[in-house]
């Protein structure tokens, strides 16, 4: 089958992940060969966490592996609690090492000038990640819907813009953290205003601060676009977390892709990216970026753990 031609392998299948049927298919292997399980998700202990559950799992081989970054997150039997039944045969696979190194790359050994760029619509999903950010960045970009909460919390009109009224303050209070610490946030100045949330709607620049009712910001404008992209090629160290327009409709997408762009380039010019969290990571992809940049996360939860400083119980697991 595909996964025996990619790998080059024999890959055998059994129906079950524990029990008889797994046992006996992982004690007929033979030296080359590799046996998938069923989906370990059939049994509710997987979830769980359970002990038994993992122990089951853990007699089937020899030493343990996990590669699943994008489950890392998650304190689950297969993910975390296996590892326990391995206490000196146990390691990250490729591509888990290579998220965490990404990671430490920015947080740990990041080259300065380090810039953080974050979108998205809302500043409550991401307070934790811009805390965290303020203690390891030089400039924090802050684009896409969160942009209104910060705007209108320093008295801009941003007419019917996407914005979290009751965060206001906490918007003003990370500003204020953030020049304390020496931090620089580069809001946008200007934004793309259309009359509608649609791709077909009438659309005009606007200074960020004075949107007119009726009127709603759905990308960074042109002046916004050019501001970014010179912090970003001053930067030697760049992670990028959320869009920083409606990239979905293609009349709004300008801002994420000039965005990208600049990151590429950056790139090109020695500094190292990391793309990291859902809709950015979708972005890169959908305008052919990903090549451009150092490295595009493959977790999205387990990503923005990280982001927000926590360790994930996939990662601790096999470093104890």
């Amino acid at each position: 089958d595909k996964t025996s031609e990619i790998l080059g392998v024999q890959v055998k299948f059994a129906t079950d992940c524990i029990g008889k049927i797994a046992e006996d298919a992982a004690a007929a292997l033979q030296p080359g060969e590799i046996l998938l399980l069923e989906n370990l998700r059939f049994y509710a202990e997987e979830e769980k966490g359970d002990k038994e559950f993992s122990k089951k799992l853990a007699s089937l081989g020899d030493i343990y592996v996990n590669d699943a970054f994008g489950t890392a997150h998650r304190a689950h039997a297969s993910t975390t609690i296996v590892a326990e039944f391995f206490p000196d045969k146990k390691c990250f696979g490729l591509l888990l090492a290579k998220e965490i190194e990404s990671i430490n790359k920015v947080f740990k050994d990041g080259e300065k000038p380090v810039t953080a760029i974050l979108g998205g619509s809302k500043v409550s999903s991401k307070i934790t990640i811009i805390e965290n950010m303020l203690d390891k960045v030089n400039h924090l970009i802050i684009g896409g819907g969160m942009t209104y909460t910060f705007v209108k919390a320093q008295g801009g009109k941003i007419g019917n813009s996407i914005c979290e009224d009751d965060k206001q303050e906490l918007a003003l209070e990370i500003m204020k953290k953030a020049k304390a610490k020496g931090v620089q946030i580069h809001l946008p100045v200007d934004v793309v205003g259309a009359d509608s949330f649609s791709n077909d709607a009438k659309t005009q620049i606007f200074d960020v601060d004075k949107i007119p009712d009726g009127w709603q910001g759905l990308d960074a404008g042109p002046k916004t676009l050019a501001l970014f992209s010179e912090v970003i090629a001053k930067s030697r160290t760049i992670l990028w977390n959320g869009p920083i327009g409606v990239f979905e409709m293609e009349n709004f997408a300008k801002g994420t892709i000039t965005l990208g762009e600049a990151i590429g380039k950056a790139t090109k010019n020695g500094a190292f990216s990391l793309v990291g969290g859902g809709d950015s990571v979708a972005a890169v992809k959908q305008f052919g970026l990903e090549d451009q940049m150092s490295y595009v996360s493959t977790g999205g939860g387990a990503m923005l753990e990280m982001l927000e400083g926590q360790t994930l119980p996939g990662v601790a697991a096999i470093l104890e």
